[in-house]
Order: structure tokens, then C-alpha cells, then sequence
């Protein structure tokens, strides 16, 4: 979407800018006396003004328009950021009382090593998920 749009912008500047060269060139060197030729450079001049006010304004307007949809998805980016962590710190609450129960299971020796092996992995995987998020 973006190179598209720069590659169109680019293009129209440089149509502008080589159509009022050519004109100026035009304008010089047509046998016209110095009064006329001076109004048609001030036209001229106004002209290719007014086109580049016209294209920053365009500019401006297409920022402004970006910056703005970049701060909404800042926002989803962050809420979701968020809803990620809090899960992340839930399951991690649940390993961690899984671990407990399990581990006084096998102390009181009421527990077999598959339950004691999938509190591990638990334990393990949780201290992962929200390791990730405390370096980043």
C-alpha cells in the first residue's frame, strides 16, 4: 500500500517538475517581449506554487490519517499485549498451584510420577511464557 502510494507521488512531482521546466524553457525562449515574459514566469511560478502547496497539504493530510490509524492499532496491539500477559500470568498461577498440590502429594506419597512429571512441564512452560514477557 505505502510503496504504491509513494511511487505514484514520486511520479506526479516529477511530471510537475519537468513540465515546468519545459515551460520555463518554452517561456524563455519564445520571442516575447520581457514584460510578458515576466508575467508568464510569475504565472508560472504561482502555478508550480500552488501545486506544491497543494501536494504538502495532500502529504500532511495522508500523515495525519496514518498516524491516527497507527494509534488505534498501538492501542489493539497493546490491549491484546496486555490480555497475552494476564493470561500468561494465570496459567502460570495455576502450574504453580498445581506444583504445590502435586509436590505435598508425593511428600504424603500419594502421588505417581505422571502427575509429578506434568506439574514439571507445566511449571516449566509457564515460567517460559511469562519470562518471555519480562525481557521484551
Amino acid at each position: 500500500m505505502g510503496k504504491d502510494k509513494h511511487t505514484g507521488r514520486k511520479l506526479a512531482l516529477g511530471a510537475a517538475v519537468a513540465g515546468a521546466t519545459g515551460y520555463l524553457a518554452g517561456v524563455l525562449t519564445a520571442p516575447k517581449s520581457g514584460k510578458a515574459t515576466r508575467k508568464d514566469l510569475a504565472g508560472t511560478a504561482e502555478d508550480i506554487k500552488e501545486s506544491a502547496e497543494e501536494q504538502l497539504q495532500t502529504a500532511s493530510n495522508e500523515l495525519k490519517a496514518l498516524i491516527k490509524e497507527t494509534k488505534v492499532k498501538t492501542i489493539a496491539l497493546s490491549s491484546q499485549a496486555r490480555k497475552d500477559f494476564d493470561e500468561a500470568v494465570v496459567k502460570a498461577k495455576d502450574a504453580q498451584n498445581k506444583a504445590t498440590t502435586v509436590l505435598k502429594s508425593v511428600k504424603a506419597g500419594e502421588a505417581d510420577d505422571p502427575q509429578l512429571n506434568k506439574a514439571i512441564k507445566q511449571a516449566k512452560q509457564a515460567k517460559k511464557n511469562l519470562g518471555k514477557y519480562l525481557q521484551g
